[in-house]
């Protein structure tokens, strides 16, 4: 469970106003079930999610976590350049206190990134570090995974090894979803919500949280 216990964010504009992108939220994210967060361009979806993460703060309120939450899967920015990807591998591994060879094996795999994987990460494609941050995102176990279209990485095949491998964890866990291809989130979340506004609204139903979405942007043709 993850509580948004009266959170507030802005961000100052050039012409000295304040973007709210969260205004006295409190929301309750259920335990094992894959949410679609929507919004039009800009509405803060990123910045909601960096906040769940904790790697950004609120301006006031608090959120409350029960359980474990991923960092944003398939997030690579904070990798170190200059560590292979074993050893970005490694790092993560004790910072989540799993077991390092079990990381390191599984992603070695998952990522298909060959002899690379033994390369500093500064040479890496960006493709290339997708793969790997998608790897390990999925080689530890969570309670909520947070996912910023990351199984989006790849060519085909790999999309579709992406989302098998996210699928068998979504069995045992919940996520939040950014993703804007409606096809997707139909397959992947079960909920929804909305935020706009700076609020944020929650539905049970996905069609219900789309139709909100579409009622926004005025089509119905993508989230």
């Amino acid at each position: 469970m993850i509580h948004l216990s009266h959170i507030w964010k802005g961000f100052p504009t050039v012409d000295g106003e304040v973007k709210w992108v969260a205004r006295d939220i409190d929301m309750v994210f259920p335990t094992g079930v894959s949410v679609a967060l929507m919004g039009r361009n800009g509405a803060g979806k990123s910045t909601l999610m960096n906040m769940i993460g904790g790697t950004m703060k609120p301006d006031a309120g608090q959120i409350n976590v029960v359980g474990t939450v991923s960092f944003p899967v398939g997030f690579a920015g904070s990798f170190h350049r200059d560590m292979t990807g074993a050893q970005n591998t490694r790092f993560v591994a004790r910072i989540y206190g799993v077991d390092t060879d079990e990381l390191l094996d599984f992603v070695q795999d998952f990522s298909e990134l060959g002899s690379h994987f033994h390369v500093p990460v500064r040479n890496y494609s960006a493709g290339m570090r997708s793969r790997l941050a998608f790897g390990i995102s999925m080689g530890i176990p969570f309670d909520t995974y947070l996912v910023d279209e990351a199984t989006a990485v790849g060519d085909a095949a790999f999309r579709l090894k992406s989302r098998a491998v996210f699928d068998e964890r979504m069995r045992q866990s919940g996520a939040i979803v950014v993703n804007h291809s409606l096809p997707e989130l139909r397959q992947m979340c079960e909920a929804g919500a909305v935020l706009d506004d700076g609020e944020l609204v929650y539905y049970e139903r996905l069609d219900d949280a789309i139709s909100h979405y579409q009622s926004l942007i005025g089509t119905k043709s993508e989230v």
